[in-house]
């Protein structure tokens, strides 16, 4: 596996996706005095030119897009001590493995980092406050990250849970859309807390399945993140479920998008995932059986509140 670099070191950062978040992530790493190459599939840089001797190569680019990415990355040469960074949150539905996971086993030699956590970028680019999580089974790797991304309004922590950090970015897409319909509908703040609530427990129980470590889901990339996306209509997966308690259909509101809302392709992956491994999932399938038109935003809301009287702690 690669090693961290000397922190002190300026970096040739490398960005895979030129979208919201990939250009939020470029200008932190420049701000920060590191040579960054932007590429995207439309744009003049080539591949080659920009993996070009890189000391870490960030991938900000859609789930549906990493499968082919890093195809063309195993055919090209480039370093391998550079580090590779997920900052994609989402399930591919070939393998219903993480984008970590599939860079990983792309890429055996390289040190893979995932960088999560409650980070809306239109409010980076916009110089706010933020704080994110960087994690890795290799702690130098995380730590090299977290001293090339922070600053003084952007914190980088570290943990080596790099599968409980990003399972907990990807699934709170999922609630999101659920947030977004309680909004839309106008059930009130008693509302959205409780499903927050309960959609945190429903998440710690699919990540600790799968393998996560359960404080990590109380952290930035978990909780953190969870209330960022739920409580933002900033979040595209928060409008998506907005603008289906409108009554507006699935292709149009995501025709309208301005980017990609995750959540909508991690909901078919997740339950196809929980049904094989046998994992309650009572917030989630409702917001699955609304993405496919099965029931109405109102129905689902309905079949959570008639579900069976049980004690807190239980499912």
């Amino acid at each position: 596996m690669a090693t961290a670099s000397d922190s002190t070191t300026s970096a040739i950062v490398t960005i895979l996706g030129a979208g919201a978040w990939g250009t939020a992530l470029a200008g932190l790493a420049q701000a920060r005095g590191h040579q960054v190459r932007l590429w995207s599939r439309r744009g003049e840089l080539s591949l080659e030119a920009a993996l070009d001797k890189t000391d870490l190569v960030l991938s900000a680019i859609s789930m549906k897009g990493v499968p082919e990415t890093i195809e063309r990355l195993q055919s090209l040469s480039f370093p391998t001590s550079a580090i590779l960074v997920s900052a994609t949150k989402g399930l591919d539905p070939a393998t219903r493995w993480t984008p970590a996971q599939i860079w990983q086993a792309a890429f055996p030699d390289h040190s893979v980092v995932v960088l999560s956590g409650p980070n809306l970028s239109d409010e980076i680019r916009r110089g706010l406050p933020a704080a994110t999580v960087a994690a890795s089974h290799q702690l130098a790797a995380a730590q090299r990250v977290q001293t090339i991304f922070s600053s003084d309004r952007f914190r980088v922590y570290t943990n080596t849970d790099p599968l409980g950090t990003e399972l907990g970015g990807t699934l709170k897409n999922v609630i999101a859309i659920a947030a977004g319909v309680c909004d839309g509908l106008q059930l009130g703040t008693n509302a959205r807390s409780a499903l927050i609530t309960r959609a945190l427990a429903e998440l710690i129980r699919i990540g600790t399945h799968l393998g996560g470590n359960p404080e990590t889901f109380f952290g930035l990339s978990g909780l953190g993140d969870l209330l960022a996306t739920c409580t933002s209509a900033l979040s595209r997966n928060y409008q998506v479920g907005y603008a289906l308690a409108q009554g507006q259909p699935l292709s149009q509101i995501l025709q309208k998008l301005q980017g990609t809302a995750e959540g909508v392709n991690t909901t078919n992956v997740l339950i196809d995932l929980a049904s094989r491994e046998a994992i309650p999932v009572p917030v989630s399938h409702q917001v699955y059986l609304l993405l496919n038109g099965k029931i109405t935003a109102q129905q689902a809301v309905e079949a959570l509140m008639e579900r069976d009287l049980k004690p807190e702690n239980k499912e």
